[in-house]
């Protein structure tokens, strides 16, 4: 049951709750701990945990000025987060403030060109003219790239998937991005990988994006920058509240 008690220290124990509490806190590392051994590490983290805390007790750890001190300044640590959270609360963003701005700079949510392509490698030039022979003389491109191309792609016919401007060396984006589609490279192009056969299978001209797409986006822009504004207007008044004076470092 969530209750369990899994271990008794002294006078006080350690739950099942306190035991999953704790691996939520750690976020997505707590993923690591969730496994029977994870879960005995924490149980053992959790058993020390609570043999200091009677032992500061025993102690009267409590009643020092250094604790006292760090009580204070943790305490003020949180109420800065508690007061900035306060300052912050209840903005939102509606749909249409961010219907309003995804028209207002649709230029900003273009769906970029792209293309899709395949290509054989090889290590040298010669080769890749003599392949770029078989090609021209019946040999399918795909099976050119299965037997002498040392990419990857080479399991898939040499194709490379879909992709956009930028994501490929300059020597290759220029080549491919100046074809046509069906259109195989008339020479070899030269990279620093070495040598390859080009052939454009698609093209996607930029497009506007649909407002659904960048609708997330968009609302968590506009919601931290109303944030931000919130933040800024309320230290303003905070600074004619309480005068602000301080000296160049």
């Amino acid at each position: 049951m969530a209750g369990k008690i899994l271990a008794t220290v002294g006078t006080l124990t350690v739950t099942e709750d306190e035991l999953n509490e704790f691996i939520y806190s750690l976020g997505s590392r707590g993923a690591a701990y969730n496994s029977p051994e994870g879960r005995k590490a924490v149980l053992n983290q959790l058993i020390n945990n609570k043999l200091l805390l009677l032992d500061a007790r025993r102690n009267l750890y409590e009643a020092e000025e250094g604790f006292k001190a760090q009580l204070n300044s943790l305490k003020e640590n949180l109420l800065v987060s508690y007061a900035a959270e306060k300052a912050i609360a209840g903005i939102t963003v509606t749909l249409q403030e961010a219907k309003d701005y995804f028209e207002a700079n649709k230029a900003q949510f273009m769906q970029p060109e792209t293309v899709n392509a395949s290509h054989i490698l090889v290590d040298s030039e010669s080769l890749a003219n003599e392949i770029l022979e078989m090609i021209n003389g019946g040999k399918s491109f795909e099976e050119c790239a299965k037997e002498y191309s040392s990419c990857p792609s080479k399991q898939n016919g040499g194709n490379l998937g879909d992709f956009e401007r930028g994501q490929m060396v300059p020597e290759f984006d220029s080549a491919v991005f100046s074809m046509n589609v069906g259109e195989i490279t008339k020479v070899p192009v030269k990279t620093q990988f070495g040598y390859h056969l080009i052939r454009l299978n698609s093209k996607n001209e930029a497009k506007e994006a649909p407002f659904e797409s960048a609708k997330d986006r968009i609302t968590d822009m506009l919601l931290n920058e109303k944030r931000r504004k919130a933040y800024e207007s309320k230290i303003n008044q905070l600074k004619i509240l309480y005068p602000v004076d301080k000296t160049t470092l």
